[in-house]
């Protein structure tokens, strides 16, 4: 069996070396190239001494690939993405360029004039359970962010059914190595540790991808409030969203819709109860939980997942599977670490 060939640019920060882990076991492609600058002529196994089996060195840029996924960083991403699609290469990209539709909102939100705006409307927002044959035929898959992920996952079926109306209100929670790997105040063990912190009051840049994924389901402008935290854990993500319903729902009418609409899905699943982070640690899994607050007529969603997994890399993998056509669990069937 000729096995497919993929590539990790950047491998050496979180959301790659986490592609690497999955990648080096999947049964149907081989993992035959990583890049990484800052690391570049070292062996893989001696940067990432878990990653022992794999005996790649980390090159300066991919050898020819057949995919290839991008975890850089938003515009550095761009530059390398763009002529392996000239070239014929199949790509996922990990980074924020190419998830936005607007152009116009790249200066404003990450402080840059994109590169190739002609790419914006041909790249599939890579939300698997929401654009399944856009991602089959296209040539570049825009990855979510880990934020829009969860956010966009508790609320979807509800926004889809024309059940909320007015503002929504999104709380997330994640694990400081959602700030990358690049030292930083904030991440630093004796800031974060034992703290909790709201951070980008004045907008965070996964904001318009929110509201753009929630519009496009409305199917009307949506209006997002979003306000994330840091959480003194390694990894996970727990968001808690609010908005106005446009009817009387009883619990039972709205976990069936729920239920009914990620029916069959491998990753997305119903919670029995609130969900929590651990729960989907090291894992491609999003849990959900909608419930209600009678008294006010607020959808009260919850959501769960790992930000480096269903967040990052096991999406992006689940992407890759659909590209290729395999069933979307190929490579992805690890349970929960726990506790």
């Amino acid at each position: 069996m000729v096995k497919t060939k993929v590539g990790i640019i950047n491998v050496t920060g979180y959301a790659g070396v986490e592609l690497a882990r999955i990648l080096s076991r999947h049964p149907s492609v081989a993992l035959t190239s990583v890049s990484g600058r800052s690391a570049a002529g070292k062996k893989l196994s001696d940067v990432f001494p878990h990653l022992a089996e794999i005996d790649l060195p980390i090159d300066s840029e991919l050898s020819e690939v057949d995919i290839a996924f991008s975890a850089l960083p938003h515009k550095e991403s761009a530059a390398e993405v763009i002529p392996l699609l000239k070239k014929g290469v199949r790509v996922i990209d990990l980074s924020a360029d190419f998830r936005l539709n607007d152009p116009m909102l790249y200066p404003a939100w990450y402080g840059f004039d994109h590169p190739a705006p002609e790419l914006l409307g041909k790249a599939a927002f890579g939300l698997t359970e929401l654009y399944r044959s856009e991602i089959a035929s296209s040539q570049l898959v825009a990855n979510p962010g880990c934020y829009p992920t969860g956010a966009i996952m508790a609320l979807a079926p509800a926004v889809k059914a024309g059940l909320v109306s007015g503002r929504i209100i999104m709380d997330s929670k994640s694990g400081v190595s959602g700030a990358g790997r690049s030292l930083s105040l904030s991440t630093h063990f004796a800031e974060a540790d034992e703290n909790v912190t709201a951070y980008a009051l004045d907008g965070h840049r996964h904001l318009p991808e929110i509201t753009q994924e929630l519009s496009k389901l409305m199917e009307g402008p949506a209006e997002v409030i979003f306000v994330p935290h840091l959480i003194p854990m390694t990894r996970g993500i727990l968001t808690t969203a609010y908005a106005t319903l446009t009817r009387r729902i009883e619990s039972a009418e709205l976990k069936k819709l729920y239920s009914d609409f990620y029916k069959g899905e491998s990753f997305v699943r119903g919670a029995s109860a609130s969900p929590q982070t651990k729960h989907t640690r090291g894992s491609n899994l999003c849990l959900v939980y909608p419930s209600i607050d009678q008294r006010t007529g607020t959808l009260v969603a919850l959501s769960a997942l790992d930000n480096l997994i269903k967040g990052a890399a096991g999406q992006a993998v689940q992407n890759m599977n659909v590209m290729l056509g395999l069933a979307e669990g190929t490579g992805l069937t690890s349970t929960a670490v726990w506790p």
